[in-house]
């Protein structure tokens, strides 16, 4: 009984972990002429930098921006702390 519980409380923990929000930190250019911006993105799948390597460029070449690097992957908890360093591009992409 105690390890089906253990289990059943892993399990939850898991799930809980999976269906947490995750955003990414990033830098992205323009050419020509040269233009550069801090932002934070939500990042749909894995929480993870590699995850947000692969999903950011597609968000920002909408706009005509390129992926310069991914600085970090984080939860809820750090979004507060970047919104004005991010300015317009807090949760634009």
């Amino acid at each position: 009984m105690k390890h089906l519980l253990s289990f059943s409380l892993a399990l939850g923990l898991s799930a809980s972990m999976v269906n947490a929000a995750c955003y990414a930190d990033y830098k992205a250019k323009q050419e020509d002429p040269l233009r550069l911006h801090y932002g934070v993105a939500q990042i749909d799948g894995e929480c993870s930098v590699g995850a947000a390597q692969q999903e950011l460029p597609g968000k920002l070449a909408s706009d005509g921006w390129t992926l310069l690097n991914v600085l970090s992957v984080f939860d809820d908890a750090g979004l507060d702390e970047r919104k004005e360093s991010a300015g317009d591009y807090f949760l634009r992409y």
